[in-house]
């Protein structure tokens, strides 16, 4: 499956437009440098990127929606592709490993992203408020959800970054402001989706469920039918709902986690590719480095060593 999303051209300023040049310019003012930075705000995180870059990212999601101010994004989770700009937003359902790659930025116009994580706890009180009559049914919901931007949304997001300039204000007007973004968001055209985000009964939060013990306990064996029991299915039905949420299967999954799990301590630890291998749960050094190097497209050795060496790996 492969959602290409086209790019709107350059046209005369209407409330889209308006609303997300507002909020260009204020990441633009908070984050003058590339990468991730978190805010004084609680959940709430900006990204900018001035290149694309060809190479993706590997990386871990967590529950959240991303309002693209500019630019634009693809994402891979397992076999499937997705693509995003500023006219679509993008709410990550789950935990899951993704590839990730800028494919719209420049200089000039940086790819500028604002992050706003999910509670789910959160999330259940509003979708109460926006279905009183109960959810509509969705049989196989995505741990990858996007949608038309709203400007309203957009619009909101940046009264939310304004409060970094009124910090007295902060503590009372965040959370009614995060409560109206995620009320648009159930209202919109993905709200039925992600309303499974917190919805105790839907095969999302079943497979979450699922999900978490495979990454409290990634260095044992999997065992499906205890997660087939975990979230009350039948094996073969966990194992279609699994795959349907994270493209994987759940051996699968735990690989990419395990292999997550090693390159973080790796470079964070300064642990060696062998210990790092037995850490994770691997019992075969060559299978770990074989794995690790079709995931990452480099060794565990190689990659180590140019975190530690930076200038080295480029001479």
């Amino acid at each position: 499956m492969k959602n290409i999303i086209s790019i709107p051209q350059p046209a005369d300023y209407d409330e889209s437009e308006l609303s997300r040049a507002r909020l260009s310019a204020l990441i633009n003012r908070h984050i003058p440098h590339d990468g991730y930075h978190d805010l004084p705000l609680k959940g709430v995180r900006l990204y900018r990127a001035s290149v694309s870059n060809i190479d993706p990212t590997r990386d871990l999601t967590n529950p959240g929606m991303c309002i693209i101010a500019q630019g634009a994004k693809r994402v891979v989770i397992g076999n499937e592709v997705f693509e995003y700009d500023n006219s679509r937003m993008a709410v990550y359902s789950t935990e899951v490993p993704v590839s990730a790659n800028i494919i719209k930025a420049s200089k000039d116009e940086p790819y500028l992203c604002l992050i706003i994580d999910i509670d789910p706890q959160k999330m259940a009180e509003l979708t109460l408020r926006a279905f009183p009559n109960g959810l509509p049914k969705v049989q196989y919901p995505k741990a990858l959800f996007i949608g038309k931007a709203d400007p309203k949304i957009v619009e909101a997001g940046s009264r939310l970054l304004e409060l970094l300039s009124q910090p007295d204000d902060a503590e009372f007007l965040q959370p009614l402001i995060t409560d109206e973004i995620f009320i648009r968001l159930l209202r919109s055209d993905i709200g039925p989706l992600v309303a499974q985000i917190s919805s105790k009964d839907s095969n999302l939060q079943r497979v979450s469920k699922a999900i978490k013990s495979i990454r409290e306990n990634f260095k044992e064996s999997i065992k499906v039918d205890d997660l087939a029991l975990l979230c009350n299915m039948s094996v073969s039905a966990f194992h279609n709902h699994f795959k349907a949420v994270t493209s994987m299967t759940p051996i699968q999954f735990q690989k990419e986690l395990r292999l997550h799990e090693a390159k973080q301590i790796m470079l964070t630890k300064m642990m060696d590719v062998s210990t790092a291998c037995m850490y994770v749960g691997y019992s075969s050094v060559s299978q770990f480095s074989r794995e690790y190097s079709r995931l990452f497209g480099i060794s565990p050795s190689k990659d180590a060593r140019s975190h530690l060496y930076p200038l080295e790996s480029t001479s």
